[in-house]
């Protein structure tokens, strides 16, 4: 049975790894939506109006959490007040 004489003396002939290109457009990491691919252009920034449209839909998903966490808050309160004796 032949073996193959560059595998014998671990002489294989590696592939070079792609190196990676880093570009700094001066956007923070967070900041991701500017990065694009070959063929195709980059993206603008949001405009002030959808960022307000984000802003303001994220807002609604976080009023009914809060108010939630107050009322349990202020209930937690009233009953560490009635067992302190404070409460009459």
């Amino acid at each position: 049975m032949k073996r193959n004489k560059n595998s014998e003396d671990g002489s294989e002939k590696k592939q070079k790894k792609q190196k990676i290109v880093y570009i700094d457009d001066g956007s923070t990491v967070s900041d991701m939506s500017g990065t694009f691919k070959k063929g195709r252009t980059p993206q603008t920034r949001a405009s002030f109006k959808e960022q307000a449209r984000t802003f303001f839909t994220a807002m609604k998903k976080m009023i009914l959490p809060l108010l939630i966490t107050l009322i349990v808050l202020t209930a937690v309160y009233f009953i560490i007040l009635a067992i302190a004796g404070g409460y009459q």
